[in-house]
């Protein structure tokens, strides 16, 4: 394992900052520094550092550790997870993975690294023990759920990480890894923004003599979602995800700019986010957390429906802008259709800028113990662009007929299961909307897979299970039995391929924090 020369260090960096924008001095410091980062951290925060051990083991060394300790795979190494802490605030600052081959310590350096919450550097000083440090790695990592408990953060949230060695008499003594978020240690002031995705159940109403148009069911979702952070900057830059994702970005970025008027621009980083064009509603959610992001680094305080209209969403279905702004089950009411000032034709939220979203007529909490399935098999993406345009033209007006029962599905079996949380209710209707009204034309564009999900779940113990939106995304509810739902799941996606994800509802809109 060859270490890292400064050159190489700098590219790392350099790196890093392709994927989460520029970094402080301080965490340039703390990533490329060769020596004590107890020290740094003391100077840094003008406290002490104290150290909790989570985890102090002898165990087996794998193919990894014994490479990075020039040892055989099976030799016994101490194997220590601490956290480093300001000893005035509690907050931890860093978490730190060593590993130690015990063969090559003397007695009184192995009782103190095994017993004591004594920093690593401190017990090298204390026993007199001449090393030098090798750096190995730097990168870019997900905090995952154990992190995010750690650092009281967003489990994907992005982390810093890096490796080194510390080499004592020509051979390593300690192999190390170091993690702390990349909102830590930063020179500004970064806001985060945590957005849920969505299930949409149905449109409503596609036939529009009524004099209305549109109309829609939806819950929010907690996983999978979306997370972004931004900061001032000059001008707009966005790293993270593939060149589509961050054209987006930039798009609603712009558009919030110039229609607030704001003074500066952002740098903003785009850490998870939904499948596009998979049915969960990601560009809706990205482009309001961007717009959100936005407001609060500027301190403009402006309403989720204004920002919607700003970044063009919500044209047609009004789910994905109300689970940004409150989360839960929602009902909205569709927009005026064929009168002055309404919509004049059949068209998708993408194509319908300008159009404010819709009234939220409905909202109400999703039962927590209630549990959703996605299913999200690997093949072309739902309907969108010009494609998703020419169905609507194509396939509208839908019956009158159909409309009406569906509205009766949702009004008189939907919303009542959903109140008095009687699943069986509440998911029979999600069975019938599949083949009433436009979900059933979603359904009937779908590839085969998508049926045979539907068909499954429900086989397997669902109590629901339905299409969202132009999916691929099928879904499936219960309170029970949901590990013989997946497990149905899986088997028709086989070789196809595909991802199953268990989730919940989320009671609750975006999360924006500045830090």
């Amino acid at each position: 394992m060859e270490p890292l020369t400064a050159d190489r260090i700098s590219a790392k960096i350099h790196e890093i900052e392709q994927r989460v924008g520029k970094l402080s001095p301080m965490q340039k410091v703390l990533i490329g520094t060769d020596g004590s980062v107890t020290n740094l951290l003391e100077m840094a925060t003008g406290h002490s550092v104290s150290i909790t051990t989570r985890v102090q083991d002898i165990v087996a060394a794998d193919t990894e550790a014994a490479a990075a300790l020039a040892i055989e795979p099976g030799d016994e190494v101490n194997h220590r997870i601490v956290e480093l802490k300001d000893s005035v605030t509690g907050n931890v600052l860093i978490y730190a993975v060593s590993r130690t081959p015990l063969r090559r310590l003397a007695p009184e350096f192995r009782q103190d690294l095994m017993r004591a919450d004594i920093p690593i550097g401190r017990i090298l000083s204390r026993h007199r023990i001449e090393s030098r440090r090798e750096i190995t790695d730097a990168r870019v990592v997900q905090a995952g759920t154990d992190l995010a408990r750690t650092f009281n953060i967003h489990r994907c949230e992005s982390m810093l990480l890096r490796k080194y060695r510390i080499i004592h008499r020509g051979e390593p003594l300690i192999a190390i890894e170091e993690i702390f978020p990349c909102t830590a240690f930063a020179d500004d002031v970064r806001v985060l923004v945590d957005a849920p995705s969505r299930l949409h159940i149905t449109l409503l109403d596609m036939n529009g003599t009524s004099g209305r148009v549109d109309g829609g069911v939806g819950v929010a979702l907690d996983e999978p979602g979306c997370l972004l952070d931004a900061r001032k900057g000059p001008g707009l830059d966005v790293h993270g995800g593939d060149e589509l994702l961050r054209n987006r970005v930039l798009e609603a970025a712009r558009a919030v700019k110039e229609g607030l008027g704001l003074p500066g621009g952002a740098d903003i980083t785009v850490h998870a986010v939904a499948r596009p064009h998979a049915g969960l509603g990601s560009g809706t959610q990205v482009a309001l957390a961007t717009a959100a992001a936005l407001c609060r680094l500027y301190d403009r305080n402006v309403p989720v429906p204004d920002l919607a209209r700003i970044v063009g969403r919500g044209g047609t279905s009004g789910i994905g802008t109300a689970a940004f702004a409150q989360g839960g089950f929602i009902l909205d009411g569709g927009h005026r259709f064929g009168s002055p000032g309404g919509k004049q034709d059949f068209r998708p939220s993408a194509a319908s800028r300008g159009v404010a979203p819709p009234p939220v007529l409905a909202r109400h909490r999703f039962p927590e113990d209630w549990r959703i399935l996605l299913a999200i098999p690997d093949i072309d993406a739902g309907a969108h662009g010009r494609r998703e345009i020419d169905i609507f033209r194509t396939h509208c007006p839908v019956p009158l007929h159909e409309v009406r029962e569906l509205c009766h599905e949702v009004l008189m079996r939907m919303i009542p299961g959903l109140v008095e949380q009687d699943i069986d209710l509440f998911g029979s209707a999600i069975n019938r909307t599949q083949v009433l009204g436009f979900k059933k034309v979603e359904v009937a564009m779908q590839h085969p897979v998508v049926s045979s999900l539907i068909e499954a779940m429900v086989e397997a113990g669902a109590a629901g299970a339905g299409l969202s939106s132009f999916g691929p995304t099928v879904y499936a509810v219960g309170d029970s039995g949901m590990a013989d739902v997946a497990r149905a799941a899986k088997e028709v996606l086989g070789d196809r391929g595909g991802t199953v994800i268990p989730t919940r509802a989320r009671n609750d809109g975006a999360a924006v924090r500045a830090e």
